[in-house]
């Protein structure tokens, strides 16, 4: 799993040698661990730089009612935004932490004003802008 998590494109021979085992074998626990779901998938790791999204900025969104429903309807209306590359519901002083990310400071405001704080039940938010990522692990 160590491995394929940084190399996902490693070939099935590649990865059996590496881990002492023959291809066959190699295989039937890869697919199993496909189906089991202890792999997800495999993707691309794009620069989000090349791609004019390098701007990260970070944000607190505390809700007016954090009932069930009103929770449900804030988590399917902020996977509609774009932007919002995680959502996490936290366990604190607000409700979610979002990372979003845009081209420039300019389009997170715009981001913000037209979308994250219109999203249901909204109630307040603050916003924290990354300088530099010392660490930044792709999940």
């Amino acid at each position: 799993m160590a491995i394929l998590s940084v190399e996902g494109r490693l070939p099935v021979t590649d990865l059996a040698k590496r881990i002492g085992i023959s291809k066959s074998p190699c295989q039937v626990r890869l697919k199993r661990l496909q189906e089991k779901g202890y792999i997800k998938g495999f993707r691309a790791i794009v620069d989000p730089g090349k791609l004019g999204r390098e701007h990260v900025a970070f944000v607190e969104v505390r809700l007016s009612d954090t009932r069930e429903k009103a929770l449900q309807q804030f988590n399917r209306a902020v996977l509609k935004i774009p932007e919002v590359e995680q959502c996490h519901m936290i366990a604190g002083s607000f409700d979610y932490l979002l990372k979003v990310r845009t081209a420039d400071i300019l389009s997170f405001r715009r981001t913000l004003g037209e979308s994250i704080t219109m999203l249901p039940h909204v109630a307040s938010s603050s916003s924290f802008v990354a300088m530099e990522a010392v660490k930044d692990v792709v999940s």
